[in-house]
């Protein structure tokens, strides 16, 4: 038998085999409650939030700045300033992509 023809005439097998296996996943799928279970942990989430978006988050970002600074200074290189500052924005925005992402449904 030729390669071509076998190769067609198993497409339609596969499909048999498939389709029914998808249809399956695809209804037993249900919404996504990642944020939403686990309330046990609320409280630890909570305090952590906090400290990222607070004064501690700031402080931190603020000691990356000043660090990164004092390393472009002994090195002539402004990089070290610059990565202090990309670490300071990530500080600001990444606790909330990472609540949006995580409170997200379906």
């Amino acid at each position: 038998m030729n390669r071509s023809l076998r190769l067609r005439t198993q497409a339609p097998v596969r499909l048999a085999t498939v389709a029914p296996v998808a249809l399956l996943l695809a209804l037993g799928a249900t919404s996504a409650f990642a944020g939403t279970t686990g309330t046990e942990f609320q409280t630890m989430y909570t305090t952590l939030l906090n400290w990222a978006t607070g004064y501690l988050g700031k402080a931190i970002a603020v000691a990356a700045f000043i660090l990164g600074a004092g390393i472009g200074v002994a090195r002539s290189s402004p990089i070290p300033a610059l990565a202090g500052v990309v670490f300071a924005l990530f500080m600001v925005y990444v606790p909330t992509i990472i609540d949006s992402i995580m409170t997200a449904t379906i």
